[in-house]
């Protein structure tokens, strides 16, 4: 779900005009909730700690908030789905966290090239022209961006043990564990992974007027990037 929710407030951040008025961002001290008063399908029958860490709900917040150094690093969040045990979890929460951060920078990428920008008009992936980027956009983007990230690593876990009722919601009812890892990442190996993407990206359009607007709507891809999750744009 956190997954979900961070890909729709990307696309909204990246969506606006930049000719728009900017709105006022307001930030919302994350705290870390008691698991008791959590409302939700399921009870917290056990977990790494009695609070539900505040960084698993938006790490650059968490991050800004514990002043971390954000010029030199960048956080990033996954948290599973439910699986049968808490090593099964917490393993495949380690593992995609390359992932995790590829599938954003790719996400971002993609509306960038949907977005006006500053009064030119939005470019269409499904023109004649961008046919090769598109189908490399669907079929290659995604690998390719995750191989461009080094230096990620996993600084804090959490995990929780959960009893899904049918009573509180849930289809059925059911035992599992979650999984959540902060991630860090150097600052400039992230601005570095974005801009290798969008260059890769505007390389894949053969044809040069589209390729020119290509690059027009990346530029300052990695700078806008790091502002989009931060609420800037």
């Amino acid at each position: 779900m956190k997954k979900i929710l961070a890909s729709i407030l990307l696309l909204s951040l990246v969506s606006c005009s930049s000719t728009s008025k900017k709105p006022e961002v307001v930030e919302r001290p994350l705290e870390e909730v008691k698991h008791t008063d959590i409302k939700r399908e399921y009870e917290v029958r056990d977990a790494s700690s009695n609070f539900r860490p505040g960084w698993i709900e938006d790490a650059e917040v968490w991050a800004k908030q514990n002043e971390k150094d954000l010029e030199k690093n960048r956080f990033f969040s996954f948290e599973t789905e439910p699986k049968v045990s808490r090593s099964v979890a917490c393993d495949i929460a380690k593992a995609n966290a390359r992932v995790d951060i590829a599938s954003e920078i790719t996400t971002f990428i993609e509306k960038s090239l949907g977005t006006t920008q500053e009064g030119n008009a939005s470019i269409d992936l499904n023109s004649p022209k961008l046919s090769s980027l598109k189908e490399y956009m669907e079929n290659t983007l995604a690998e390719k961006v995750q191989s461009m990230i080094h230096g990620a690593s996993v600084v804090k876990t959490y995990w929780e043990q959960r009893e899904y009722r049918k009573k509180l919601g849930a289809k059925e009812d059911f035992k599992a564990f979650t999984c959540s890892v902060l991630i860090r990442m150097e600052a400039d190996r992230l601005r570095k992974a974005v801009d290798e993407a969008a260059s890769f990206v505007a390389k894949k359009v053969d044809d040069p007027e589209a390729k020119e607007n290509v690059k027009k709507a990346l530029q300052n891809a990695s700078d806008n990037f790091v502002k989009a999750r931060q609420g800037q744009i």
